[in-house]
């Protein structure tokens, strides 16, 4: 007789419960969990009565007890916990089906531990979210990987009290409501250093000469190519690669040009002769990249498509759980023997089998202790589903077409072609006389070498399907500028000669995907977790973005400053990739949690010096507030100007006491001496005198006020204390320099009266917060402009009330788009119009959609995206805050203990 027990399946998205529904049959219950079902508590709130008198209960770790932590169900998640209960008492059997790695698994053994199952229980994984991939994990369960849970359960410890240990710190040296994590910390750290890379950082500047040759026998515009000097007079031309980064030449016995020098020596070479010295021509091969893992996914999406991290693992969490790819999070760049069979299929419908290598690319992981043993990205199924097969669109389809050209890729031939250099030499008529910049020594140059390079693709191979991305841009793999055939001893003309100068460049700021390959190259962090940190240290004002460069405020700079002198290996790199290879260990059960605890908490053994994280809070000594956040504009430690990190922003001060803000957006390495100078000269308070009011004989300034700038009356100093001065903001059309009195009293005298309607309400136009208006009762309509304020009419205000008013809060509107459910909170998100623009919700949190945003284009996964931003700022007013203060209910009453379910063969049956 069949089996016909019923089993209840629990994995932590709802998209995964839906897909997983379609597949299993009618004796499968599939639910989510919503992620994880319980945590350390965030706040005294949640922790249950009995604990609250411990000393450990606020960090919610028990340090003096093999640091057991103290787990409590989210608020949040107590109705999807009781429901879980309940269909756990109506099956015959428990299937975990989170996702196979160590979130995955801590997520499962939260459930039984909360769960406490008296049926039988198992897990089961799989990579992809197939129906054959479901088919197969289903008949093939496993237990628990409790290494997995351990190792898991060591990171969100050592992330607590590293946390909660050092955070307190900064709130009472540097400012209130700060935060310090173990990775985001380092992650900050080095967008820091590169900009004090910049800002040291001098520039040189030095001058080259670029020649446009062509064959004697044929002076057709086809057959000209460009060749660069690269000697001159038995010296070898300086170029950037030769200063440091203090602007001085390395290099020896070379030739700095500047401008005038280089025209000069451009001017003799129009003059010269130029012969064919060597032809030096190479076979070019590249072989493809392997298949994307998930910093290079990260990586590759950001260069290409302009995705941020946490956009990119939004989009291919829906992916993967909608069944079009594999497990996204994984260190693997292997494919499946099918995976691999599939991609040579297409690759032979698509592009022919002359673009099929004889045998199938085999591909190994170059990471250092990769994690867990998945496959690498590519399209799910035994065989792939073209870009136009899918049905995606958008975001979705952009990112799946991008996975597929990739795996597609890394299955064909390598790339062909052949690879040119060209040697001239060139014998000036009659030498000349150049300067060299650096040293002031004159020198005769009579002959000089051109050297040009080319690169011609005769097979393009892989390129045919993927060209990898780089920062500037995509990569220039495909082809560099084709020279002619030429033999050694011909003869050449030149066309053109031009001279032309060059700034040596500062080390360029991170991006997205250059933090992400420069994390991954240190071995700090895990793939899964880089977008949650770059996430972070935006959020919390450790880091901007301009344009799509990392830029880092002088809040970090504070920050970092302080855990560099007082936590120094804390945020030193090798110390946290060190911990990294602590927690690959436990999860291959080669090390133990407890000891690796102890060891970050309480120091090493005699043979390793470094103290604990408990005795470096403990024993900082005195730290001098007022200095550590201290710093000078670049180049101006003798200014007498100092900038300085305040409770309430950054700002200048001059050896008198004078202080101006520092405005929010401007990079650090654009702090110089000048700027501040320019700040100071015009600080935030100050005033612009413009005049007397002839009606009222008091006097009128302009001032750049916290909200912009603004013009205001100076009452005399006998006027009563009730006497309000009269203020305004300035219109968009005027600035503080150049605002004048006749400006500032029409300003000051908004609102204007328009005039009375026929039912004598009077009608007026002023200016708000967001653009200019009437108001006529309690009734506003928007204008089209600022002038309107002063020129309108009457009769034109009249017909504006005329028309039925377009109000942008409408009680009963609906939503203007449903996008489905958040794949972090499982919330379901709509856009909505409000009365500042369109927005999305999950109806508790409302972000507002930015300004490359649109209703018609925007994405679940986006909106995902801005709802986390939001959530992670809080509600508080203030920029700064991050937690939300929401009330906390009542704890669970009971903790958990630290040990898994007992397990059996096969599937494992609960207590």
């Amino acid at each position: 007789m069949a089996d016909t027990k019923r089993k209840l399946v629990i994995v932590e998205s709802p998209t995964k419960a839906r897909t997983l529904s379609s597949v299993l049959g009618d004796d499968y219950i599939v639910e989510s969990s919503r992620g994880h079902i319980r945590d350390l508590p965030t706040g005294a709130a949640e922790v249950p009565a009995k604990y609250k008198g411990e000393k450990w209960a606020r960090t919610g770790v028990n340090v003096e007890k093999e640091f057991e932590p103290l787990y409590v169900v989210q608020p949040e998640k107590k109705a999807t916990l009781r429901d879980l209960k309940a269909k756990l008492a109506d099956v015959d059997e428990l299937i975990l089906a989170t996702d196979e790695d160590r979130e995955g698994e801590a997520i499962a053994w939260h459930l039984l531990q909360e769960l406490k199952p008296k049926i039988p229980y198992s897990r089961m994984v799989f990579h992809e979210i197939t129906p054959q991939a479901i088919r197969d994990a289903a008949e093939n369960l496993r237990e628990l990987d409790t290494d997995l849970v351990d190792a898991q359960e060591t990171r969100r410890i050592l992330d607590r009290l590293y946390g909660y240990e050092v955070s307190p710190v900064l709130w009472k040296k540097v400012m209130p409501r700060l935060s310090a994590g173990r990775v985001q910390s380092v992650a900050t750290r080095l967008v820091v250093d590169r900009e004090r890379e910049r800002m040291a950082f001098r520039t040189a500047t030095y001058a080259d000469v670029e020649a446009t040759l062509h064959t004697l026998e044929d002076s057709a515009d086809d057959t000209s190519f460009t060749a660069r000097l690269s000697d001159a007079g038995g010296r070898r031309l300086a170029s950037g690669r030769d200063f440091d980064s203090l602007g001085q030449l390395t290099g020896k016995n070379l030739l700095h040009l500047a401008l005038e020098g280089a025209e000069t020596l451009a001017g003799g070479l129009r003059e010269a002769s130029y012969e064919v010295t060597s032809v030096d021509a190479k076979p070019y091969t590249r072989r493809p990249y392997a298949p994307f893992r998930t910093t290079t996914l990260q990586q590759d999406a950001g260069r290409k498509l302009g995705f941020t991290s946490q956009r990119t693992m939004s989009v291919a969490q829906e992916l993967y759980e909608r069944g079009f790819i594999t497990y996204m999070r994984t260190d693997s760049v292997t494919l499946s023997g099918t995976a691999i069979q599939a991609s040579r299929a297409q690759v032979t419908e698509r592009f022919g089998s002359e673009y099929l290598p004889d045998k199938p690319r085999v591909y190994t992981s170059k990471v250092k202790s990769a994690q867990e043993a998945h496959e690498a990205i590519r399209p799910a199924g035994d065989s792939f589903r073209t870009p136009q097969e899918t049905g995606l669109s958008g975001d979705h389809l952009r990112l799946y077409d991008l996975i597929w050209r990739r795996t597609l890729a890394s299955q064909m031939r390598d790339a062909e072609g052949n690879t040119l250099t060209i040697k001239m030499a060139a014998t000036l008529p009659s030498g000349v006389e150049v300067t060299d910049a650096s040293s002031g020594e004159v020198v005769t140059v009579e002959s000089a070498e051109l050297t040009a390079s080319g690169r011609t693709i005769t097979f393009p191979g892989f390129l045919k399907a993927y060209v990898v991305g780089t920062d500037e841009g995509d990569s220039a793999d495909d082809a560099q500028a084709p020279l002619p055939n030429v033999e050694k001893g011909q003869g050449l003309q030149a066309s053109a000669v031009e001279a032309s100068a060059h700034d040596t460049r500062p080390p360029a700021r991170y991006t997205e995907p250059s933090l992400v390959a420069k994390l991954e190259e240190l071995e700090i962090g895990r793939p899964s977790t880089y977008a949650a940190i770059i996430r972070t240290i935006t959020s919390r004002d450790y880091v901007f973005k301009r344009g799509s460069a990392l830029v880092p405020t002088w809040l970090a700079f504070a920050v970092t400053r302080l855990l560099e002198r007082h936590f120094p290996h804390l945020v030193d790199y090798g110390f946290t990739a060190e911990m990294e290879a602590d927690l690959d260990e436990i999860a291959r059960g080669a090390a133990q949690r407890v000891a690796v605890l102890n060891e970050f908490y309480y120091g090493g053994d005699a043979d390793d010096a470094r103290d604990g994280l408990h005795e470096l809070v403990n024993e900082l000594g005195e730290i001098d507030a007022r200095e550590l956040s201290t710093f000078y504009p670049v180049a101006g430690e003798d200014s007498g100007i100092a900038v300085r990190v305040g409770r309430y922003g950054t700002y200048v001060e001059d050896a008198d006491g004078n202080r101006a803000n520092v405005e929010e957006d401007l990079p650090p390495d654009e702090l110089t001496v000048e700027k501040a100078r320019e700040l100071l000269a015009n600080p935030t308070g100050a005033e612009r005198e413009l005049g007397t009011d002839p009606d009222t004989g008091h006097k009128v300034v302009a001032k750049n006020g916290r909200y912009g700038p603004y013009v205001s009356e100076v009452l005399p100093e006998d006027a009563p204390k009730s006497a309000k001065p009269r203020t305004g903001s300035l219109l968009a059309s005027m600035s503080l320099d150049t605002v004048t009195l006749d400006d500032a009293l029409k300003v000051m005298n908004l609102p204007r009266v328009v005039g009375t309607d026929a039912d004598g309400v009077e009608i007026t136009a002023q200016n708000g917060r967001y653009g200019p208006y009437l108001k006529k009762g309690t009734d506003s309509r928007s204008l089209e402009s600022e002038d309107q304020i002063f020129s309108i009419t009457l009769e034109q205000a009249e017909a504006i009330y005329a028309q039925p008013k377009q109000r942008g809060r409408r009680a009963a509107a609906g939503p203007l788009k449903e996008l489905g459910e958040d794949p972090e909170t499982g919330k379901p998100v709509v856009v909505k119009d409000g009365r500042f623009g369109p927005y999305v919700t999950d109806g508790e949190i409302n972000a507002t959609l930015r300004r490359d945003d649109s209703v018609e284009e925007i994405t679940i996964s986006r909106a995902s995206e801005l709802l986390a931003q939001k959530r992670a700022k809080g509600p508080a007013p203030k920029k700064r805050t991050t937690r939300s203060s929401s009330a906390k209910k009542p704890a669970a009453k009971k903790t958990a203990t630290r040990k898994a379910p007992a397990k059996k063969s096969g599937t494992a049956s609960g207590s």
